[in-house]
C-alpha cells in the first residue's frame, strides 16, 4: 500500500453512477477496480489486493450494511465508504456507520469531496496499519530480547536471535557474530515458522565504525538463507567496542519501514547480549583452566592397574567448584581420592587445593585412610571452620589386591566384576564434622574387578532421586569397556545430563 496507487473497489450496480465513481477516482490517482453486486464484491475483497472499498448501500442481491459487516469481520483493516442516493436519511447513515462503515456519503456527492473522504480514510488506516505493525514487532522485540539474555551458551544466543528477527519481520533472517575464541557464526531462520540453526560464517569487519549502522546489500553478499527474489537486503552492523568484532543483523529490505527503529534496537540487544556472553565464556575458559591446573597433571603408570579418569566443568558455571581427585604411588601403594568441596567458587576452589594437598601430606607421613581423613578433618576445623566437603581414600596394593578405605561422607565407589555391580558402602560423616569415625573398610580387589570412583554430578539430576541415580551408573557400569577412556566417556554419555549443571569427575581403576 506504501509502493504505490491505493486500489479502490467501487461496487455500484448502476453502470452511470459507477462509471462517475470510477472516473473521479482513476483522475485522483487511484487504481481501480469494479464489481456490480455484493457477492462480487465479497469475492473481490478475499482475492484481489484491495485497500478501499466505495459501496452503494442498495444492491440487487445483498444489502451494502451486510456487504460490509462481511467485509469487516474477514478484513477487520479494510476501510468503507458508503455512498448512496436513497438511503439517505439520519437513521440510515447511523445504521451505516454502526455497521462498520468509516465513511457515508449521501448523494449528490461532489468529486472532491469523495476523493478527499478516501483520502482521509486511506491516511486513518495506514497509520493505524504502522502502530499494529510497530506495536506487533515490539512485543517481538522484547521477547527476543529476554530469550537471547537467557540462552545458555553463545549458540543457542544466535538461534535465539535468529528465530526472533524472523518472527518479527515475518521475513527469513540471519545474525552474525565472532565468539571469544574468535570463531564467526552466524545463526539463521528460513521463516518465522522455521527452526534457527547455527553455519560458520565469515564478514569483513574492514571500516564498521563503533555504534549502529545501517546499509542495503546485494543478498548475493549474504547466502545464508535463501532470500526474497528481486530485493534487496538491510543489514545493521552493531559495534559495542573497538576492539569487539561487530555484531550483524540481516533481513529483507521490503520489511523494513523508514530509519530502521526495530531493527536498529534489536540489534544493539543482541550486541548487549553477545558481549556479555563472550565475557562469560571467557571467564569461564580462565576458571576451568584455573581449576584443571589445581588437579593431578598426570596419571601414575602402574604394573598390574588400569587407571582412567574424566572431569567436566559445569557448562553453565562461571566459577570454578570444588570437585577434586589425586591418584599418585607412595611406597608400593596406590593412593586414590576424590572429593567434593561445597560451592562453586573461587574459595571452593582453593579449600579444594587445600585438602588434596592435606591427603597427600598426611599420606606421605604414612597414615592409613581412616588416620588420613581425621587429620584433614581436624585441620579444616580449626582453619576451615565453616567449610564442609566429602572425601573418598583408597590405599590400594597393586600386587596383593588389598585395599584400605575411608569415606567421609561420599558417595559409594561402583565395584563391578563379571557383569555385577555393588557399591562399597562405607558410611561416616562428611569433613568439617565433629564426630566419631568407623575403622577403615578391608578387603581384596579381585582381578578383573573396576572400581569407579565420582562426584555427585555424574547421578545427581534435577528430575531424579539419588537412588535412581545410583541406579543407573549400575545398569551403566554392568559391563566395562576394555578401553577404561572409553568406559569414563559412556559413563559420562549414558549418565550426566548434556548440559552439566554440576561438576563431574569420574576415576576408574581395573586390577588385572
Amino acid at each position: 500500500m506504501e509502493g504505490g496507487p491505493a486500489t479502490v473497489l467501487v461496487v455500484d450496480d448502476s453502470p452511470t453512477k459507477r462509471y462517475l465513481l470510477v472516473s473521479w477516482l482513476s483522475r485522483a490517482g487511484f487504481a481501480v477496480l469494479e464489481a456490480e453486486n455484493g457477492a462480487e464484491a465479497l469475492a473481490r475483497v478475499g482475492v484481489d489486493p484491495i485497500d478501499l472499498v466505495v459501496l452503494d448501500v442498495r444492491l440487487p442481491d445483498l444489502n451494502g450494511f451486510e456487504v460490509c459487516e462481511r467485509i469487516k469481520a474477514a478484513h477487520p483493516a479494510m476501510p468503507v465508504i458508503h455512498v448512496s442516493a436513497h438511503a439517505v436519511d439520519v437513521v440510515d447513515r447511523a445504521q451505516g456507520l454502526t455497521r462498520g462503515a468509516d465513511a457515508y456519503l449521501a448523494e449528490p456527492i461532489e468529486p472532491e469531496e469523495l476523493v478527499a473522504t478516501s483520502h482521509a480514510v486511506l491516511r486513518y488506516y495506514r497509520a493505524r496499519q504502522r502502530a499494529e505493525v510497530l506495536a506487533e514487532r515490539l512485543l517481538g522485540l522484547a521477547d527476543t530480547t529476554m530469550a537471547v539474555h537467557s540462552a545458555p551458551n553463545f549458540a543457542r544466543l544466535l538461534e535465539a536471535a535468529a528465530a526472533g528477527a524472523a518472527q518479527i519481520f515475518k521475513s527469513p533472517a540471519a545474525v552474525v557474530a565472532e565468539t571469544f575464541e574468535g570463531d564467526c557464526i552466524a545463526g539463521i531462520a528460513d521463516g518465522p515458522d522455521g527452526t534457527a540453526t547455527i553455519v560458520g560464517w565469515i564478514v569483513d569487519d574492514t571500516g564498521v565504525p563503533t555504534g549502529t549502522t545501517v546499509r542495503v546489500d546485494d543478498p548475493a553478499a549474504w547466502g545464508l538463507v535463501g532470500w526474497p527474489a528481486g530485493d534487496t537486503v538491510t543489514v545493521v552492523a552493531a559495534r559495542l567496542r573497538e576492539d569487539r568484532a561487530p555484531l550483524y543483523v540481516v533481513v529483507p529490505t521490503a520489511t523494513q519501514t523508514a530509519h530502521t527503529p526495530v531493527l536498529r534496537q534489536l540489534a544493539q540487544a543482541v550486541a548487549a547480549a553477545v558481549e556479555a556472553q563472550r565475557s562469560f565464556d571467557e571467564e569461564h575458559r580462565i576458571a576451568v583452566t584455573l581449576q584443571r591446573s589445581l588437579l593431578p597433571r598426570r596419571i601414575p603408570q602402574v604394573n598390574g592397574l588400569d587407571l582412567a579418569v574424566r572431569y567436566e566443568p559445569a557448562s553453565a558455571q562461571t566459577e570454578v567448584g570444588g570437585d577434586f581427585y589425586e591418584l599418585v604411588m607412595l611406597d608400593g601403594h596406590l593412593l586414590l581420592a576424590i572429593g567434593d568441596v561445597a560451592g562453586h567458587s573461587l574459595h571452593a576452589a582453593t579449600v579444594m587445593a587445600e585438602l588434596r594437598h592435606a591427603v597427600r601430606a598426611y599420606a606421605v607421613e604414612g597414615h592409613q585412610p581412616g588416620e588420613i581423613l581425621h587429620r584433614v578433618n581436624e585441620l579444616m576445623r580449626t582453619l576451615l571452620p565453616d567449610e564442609l566437603a566429602t572425601i573418598c581414600v583408597l590405599l590400594l596394593h597393586p600386587p596383593s589386591g588389598r585395599v584400605r578405605l575411608a569415606s567421609a561422607g561420599h558417595l559409594p565407589p561402583a565395584l563391578s566384576l563379571d557383569g555385577k555391580v555393588e557399591f562399597v558402602q562405607h558410611s561416616a560423616p562428611l569433613l568439617g564434622v565433629r564426630a566419631p569415625r568407623p575403622p577403615d573398610l578391608e578387603f581384596v580387589l579381585p582381578a578383573g574387578a573396576t572400581l569407579v570412583f565420582y562426584t555427585d554430578g555424574l547421578i545427581e539430576r534435577r528430575d531424579t532421586t539419588i537412588d535412581d541415580g545410583l541406579a543407573a551408573l549400575a545398569v551403566a557400569a554392568t559391563r566395562v569397556d576394555d578401553d577404561l577412556d572409553r568406559f569414563c566417556e559412556r559413563l559420562l554419555v549414558e549418565l550426566a545430563p548434556p548440559e552439566i549443571h554440576d561438576d563431574v569427575a569420574v576415576v576408574a581403576l581395573r586390577r588385572n
